[in-house]
């Protein structure tokens, strides 16, 4: 069984930082974009940020630049997303997928809680 699991989400206050990982099993990714996607209360879930099968190519979404960075050790079969600077409408779900997304690799998420 294919899975992602998201971790390492959590409350903090703004202008923090939180570090998420999202670490596969059932097969590896080593060769596939992934991305990071958020969803906030009420809200459609979004894209956050991208990286390529390497790790040389990553793109981030507007509302993130210059805050957020995208990483992945292929070894350990995991993405990670470390995330400074973050603000209330940081507020959401954090989930992993390959990208474009895969409908049978979401998993539960990461909350990310950022209080004023």
């Amino acid at each position: 069984q294919v899975q992602l699991i998201e971790s390492g989400g959590g409350l903090v206050q703004a202008g923090g930082s939180l570090r998420l990982s999202c670490a596969a099993s059932g097969r590896t990714f080593s060769s596939d974009a992934m991305g990071w996607f958020r969803q906030a209360p009420g809200k459609e879930r979004e894209f956050v940020a991208f990286i390529n099968w390497s790790g040389g190519n990553t793109y981030y979404a507007d509302s993130v630049k210059g805050r957020f960075t995208i990483s992945r050790d292929n070894a350990k079969n995991t993405v990670y997303l470390q995330m400074n600077s973050l603000k209330p409408d940081d507020t959401a779900v954090y989930y992993c997928n390959q990208q474009p997304p895969l409908s049978v690799y979401w998993g539960q998420g990461t909350q990310v809680t950022v209080s004023s």
